[in-house]
């Protein structure tokens, strides 16, 4: 895919690079930590910021289960990165995903000038399994990530893995349908 990202204003392009083996590589990575995260008690999500050369530099899984709905992963990633990445580090770096990022978390990752995203399910994909599995949807309406963080090059899904995590979001939805949250205790 390639084209202007703003006609008549910009010359930025975006080309598909392809998803490779390394990147194979590091999604893997993300759903063990998508899989650390369920194992804990919470939403099954997972990243990791690779160096322009591939190290991983942070890796985080979500920690929502606290009350902070702000927890994601890619999120954290983004804080991280803006404290200790310098801005040609973050534009050269890869941000990995078992899942793609919500609106909150495409327009950190922009504005702190992170560069290229890979994940591994869609949003449209975690919509109809959530759906199909009788769950409510996120109160923020998912958007792809070009259509927050145009400028940002995005690969994704990544048909290897998506069972994997379908699975990982079905076993949550499970375990939440048999340990319904409790009532504060709070008066």
């Amino acid at each position: 895919m390639s084209g202007s990202l703003f006609p008549g204003r910009h010359s930025l392009k975006l080309f598909r690079m392809g998803i490779t083996e390394s990147d194979l590589n590091h999604l893997r990575r993300c759903v063990e930590l998508a899989r650390d995260a369920l194992e804990a008690g919470d939403e099954p999500f997972g990243s990791l910021l690779a160096s322009a050369e591939g190290a991983v530099l942070f890796e985080d899984r979500n920690r929502v289960a606290g009350g902070d709905r702000t927890r994601h992963p890619e999120f954290e990633i983004a804080r991280w990165s803006a404290v200790h990445l310098t801005p040609e580090q973050r534009a050269g770096a890869t941000v990995y995903t078992s899942g793609e990022h919500c609106p909150m978390c495409a327009a950190a990752h922009a504005w702190v000038g992170l560069g290229r995203i890979v994940y591994v399910s869609s949003s449209e994909q975690l919509g109809q399994w959530l759906r199909d599995l009788g769950e409510a949807l996120p109160p923020v309406t998912t958007l792809p990530i070009n259509q927050v963080a145009p400028g940002v090059p995005v690969e994704g899904p990544c048909p290897e893995l998506v069972s994997k995590v379908r699975e990982l979001h079905r076993a949550r939805v499970e375990r939440d349908k048999s340990n319904p949250p409790r009532p504060s205790s709070l008066t």
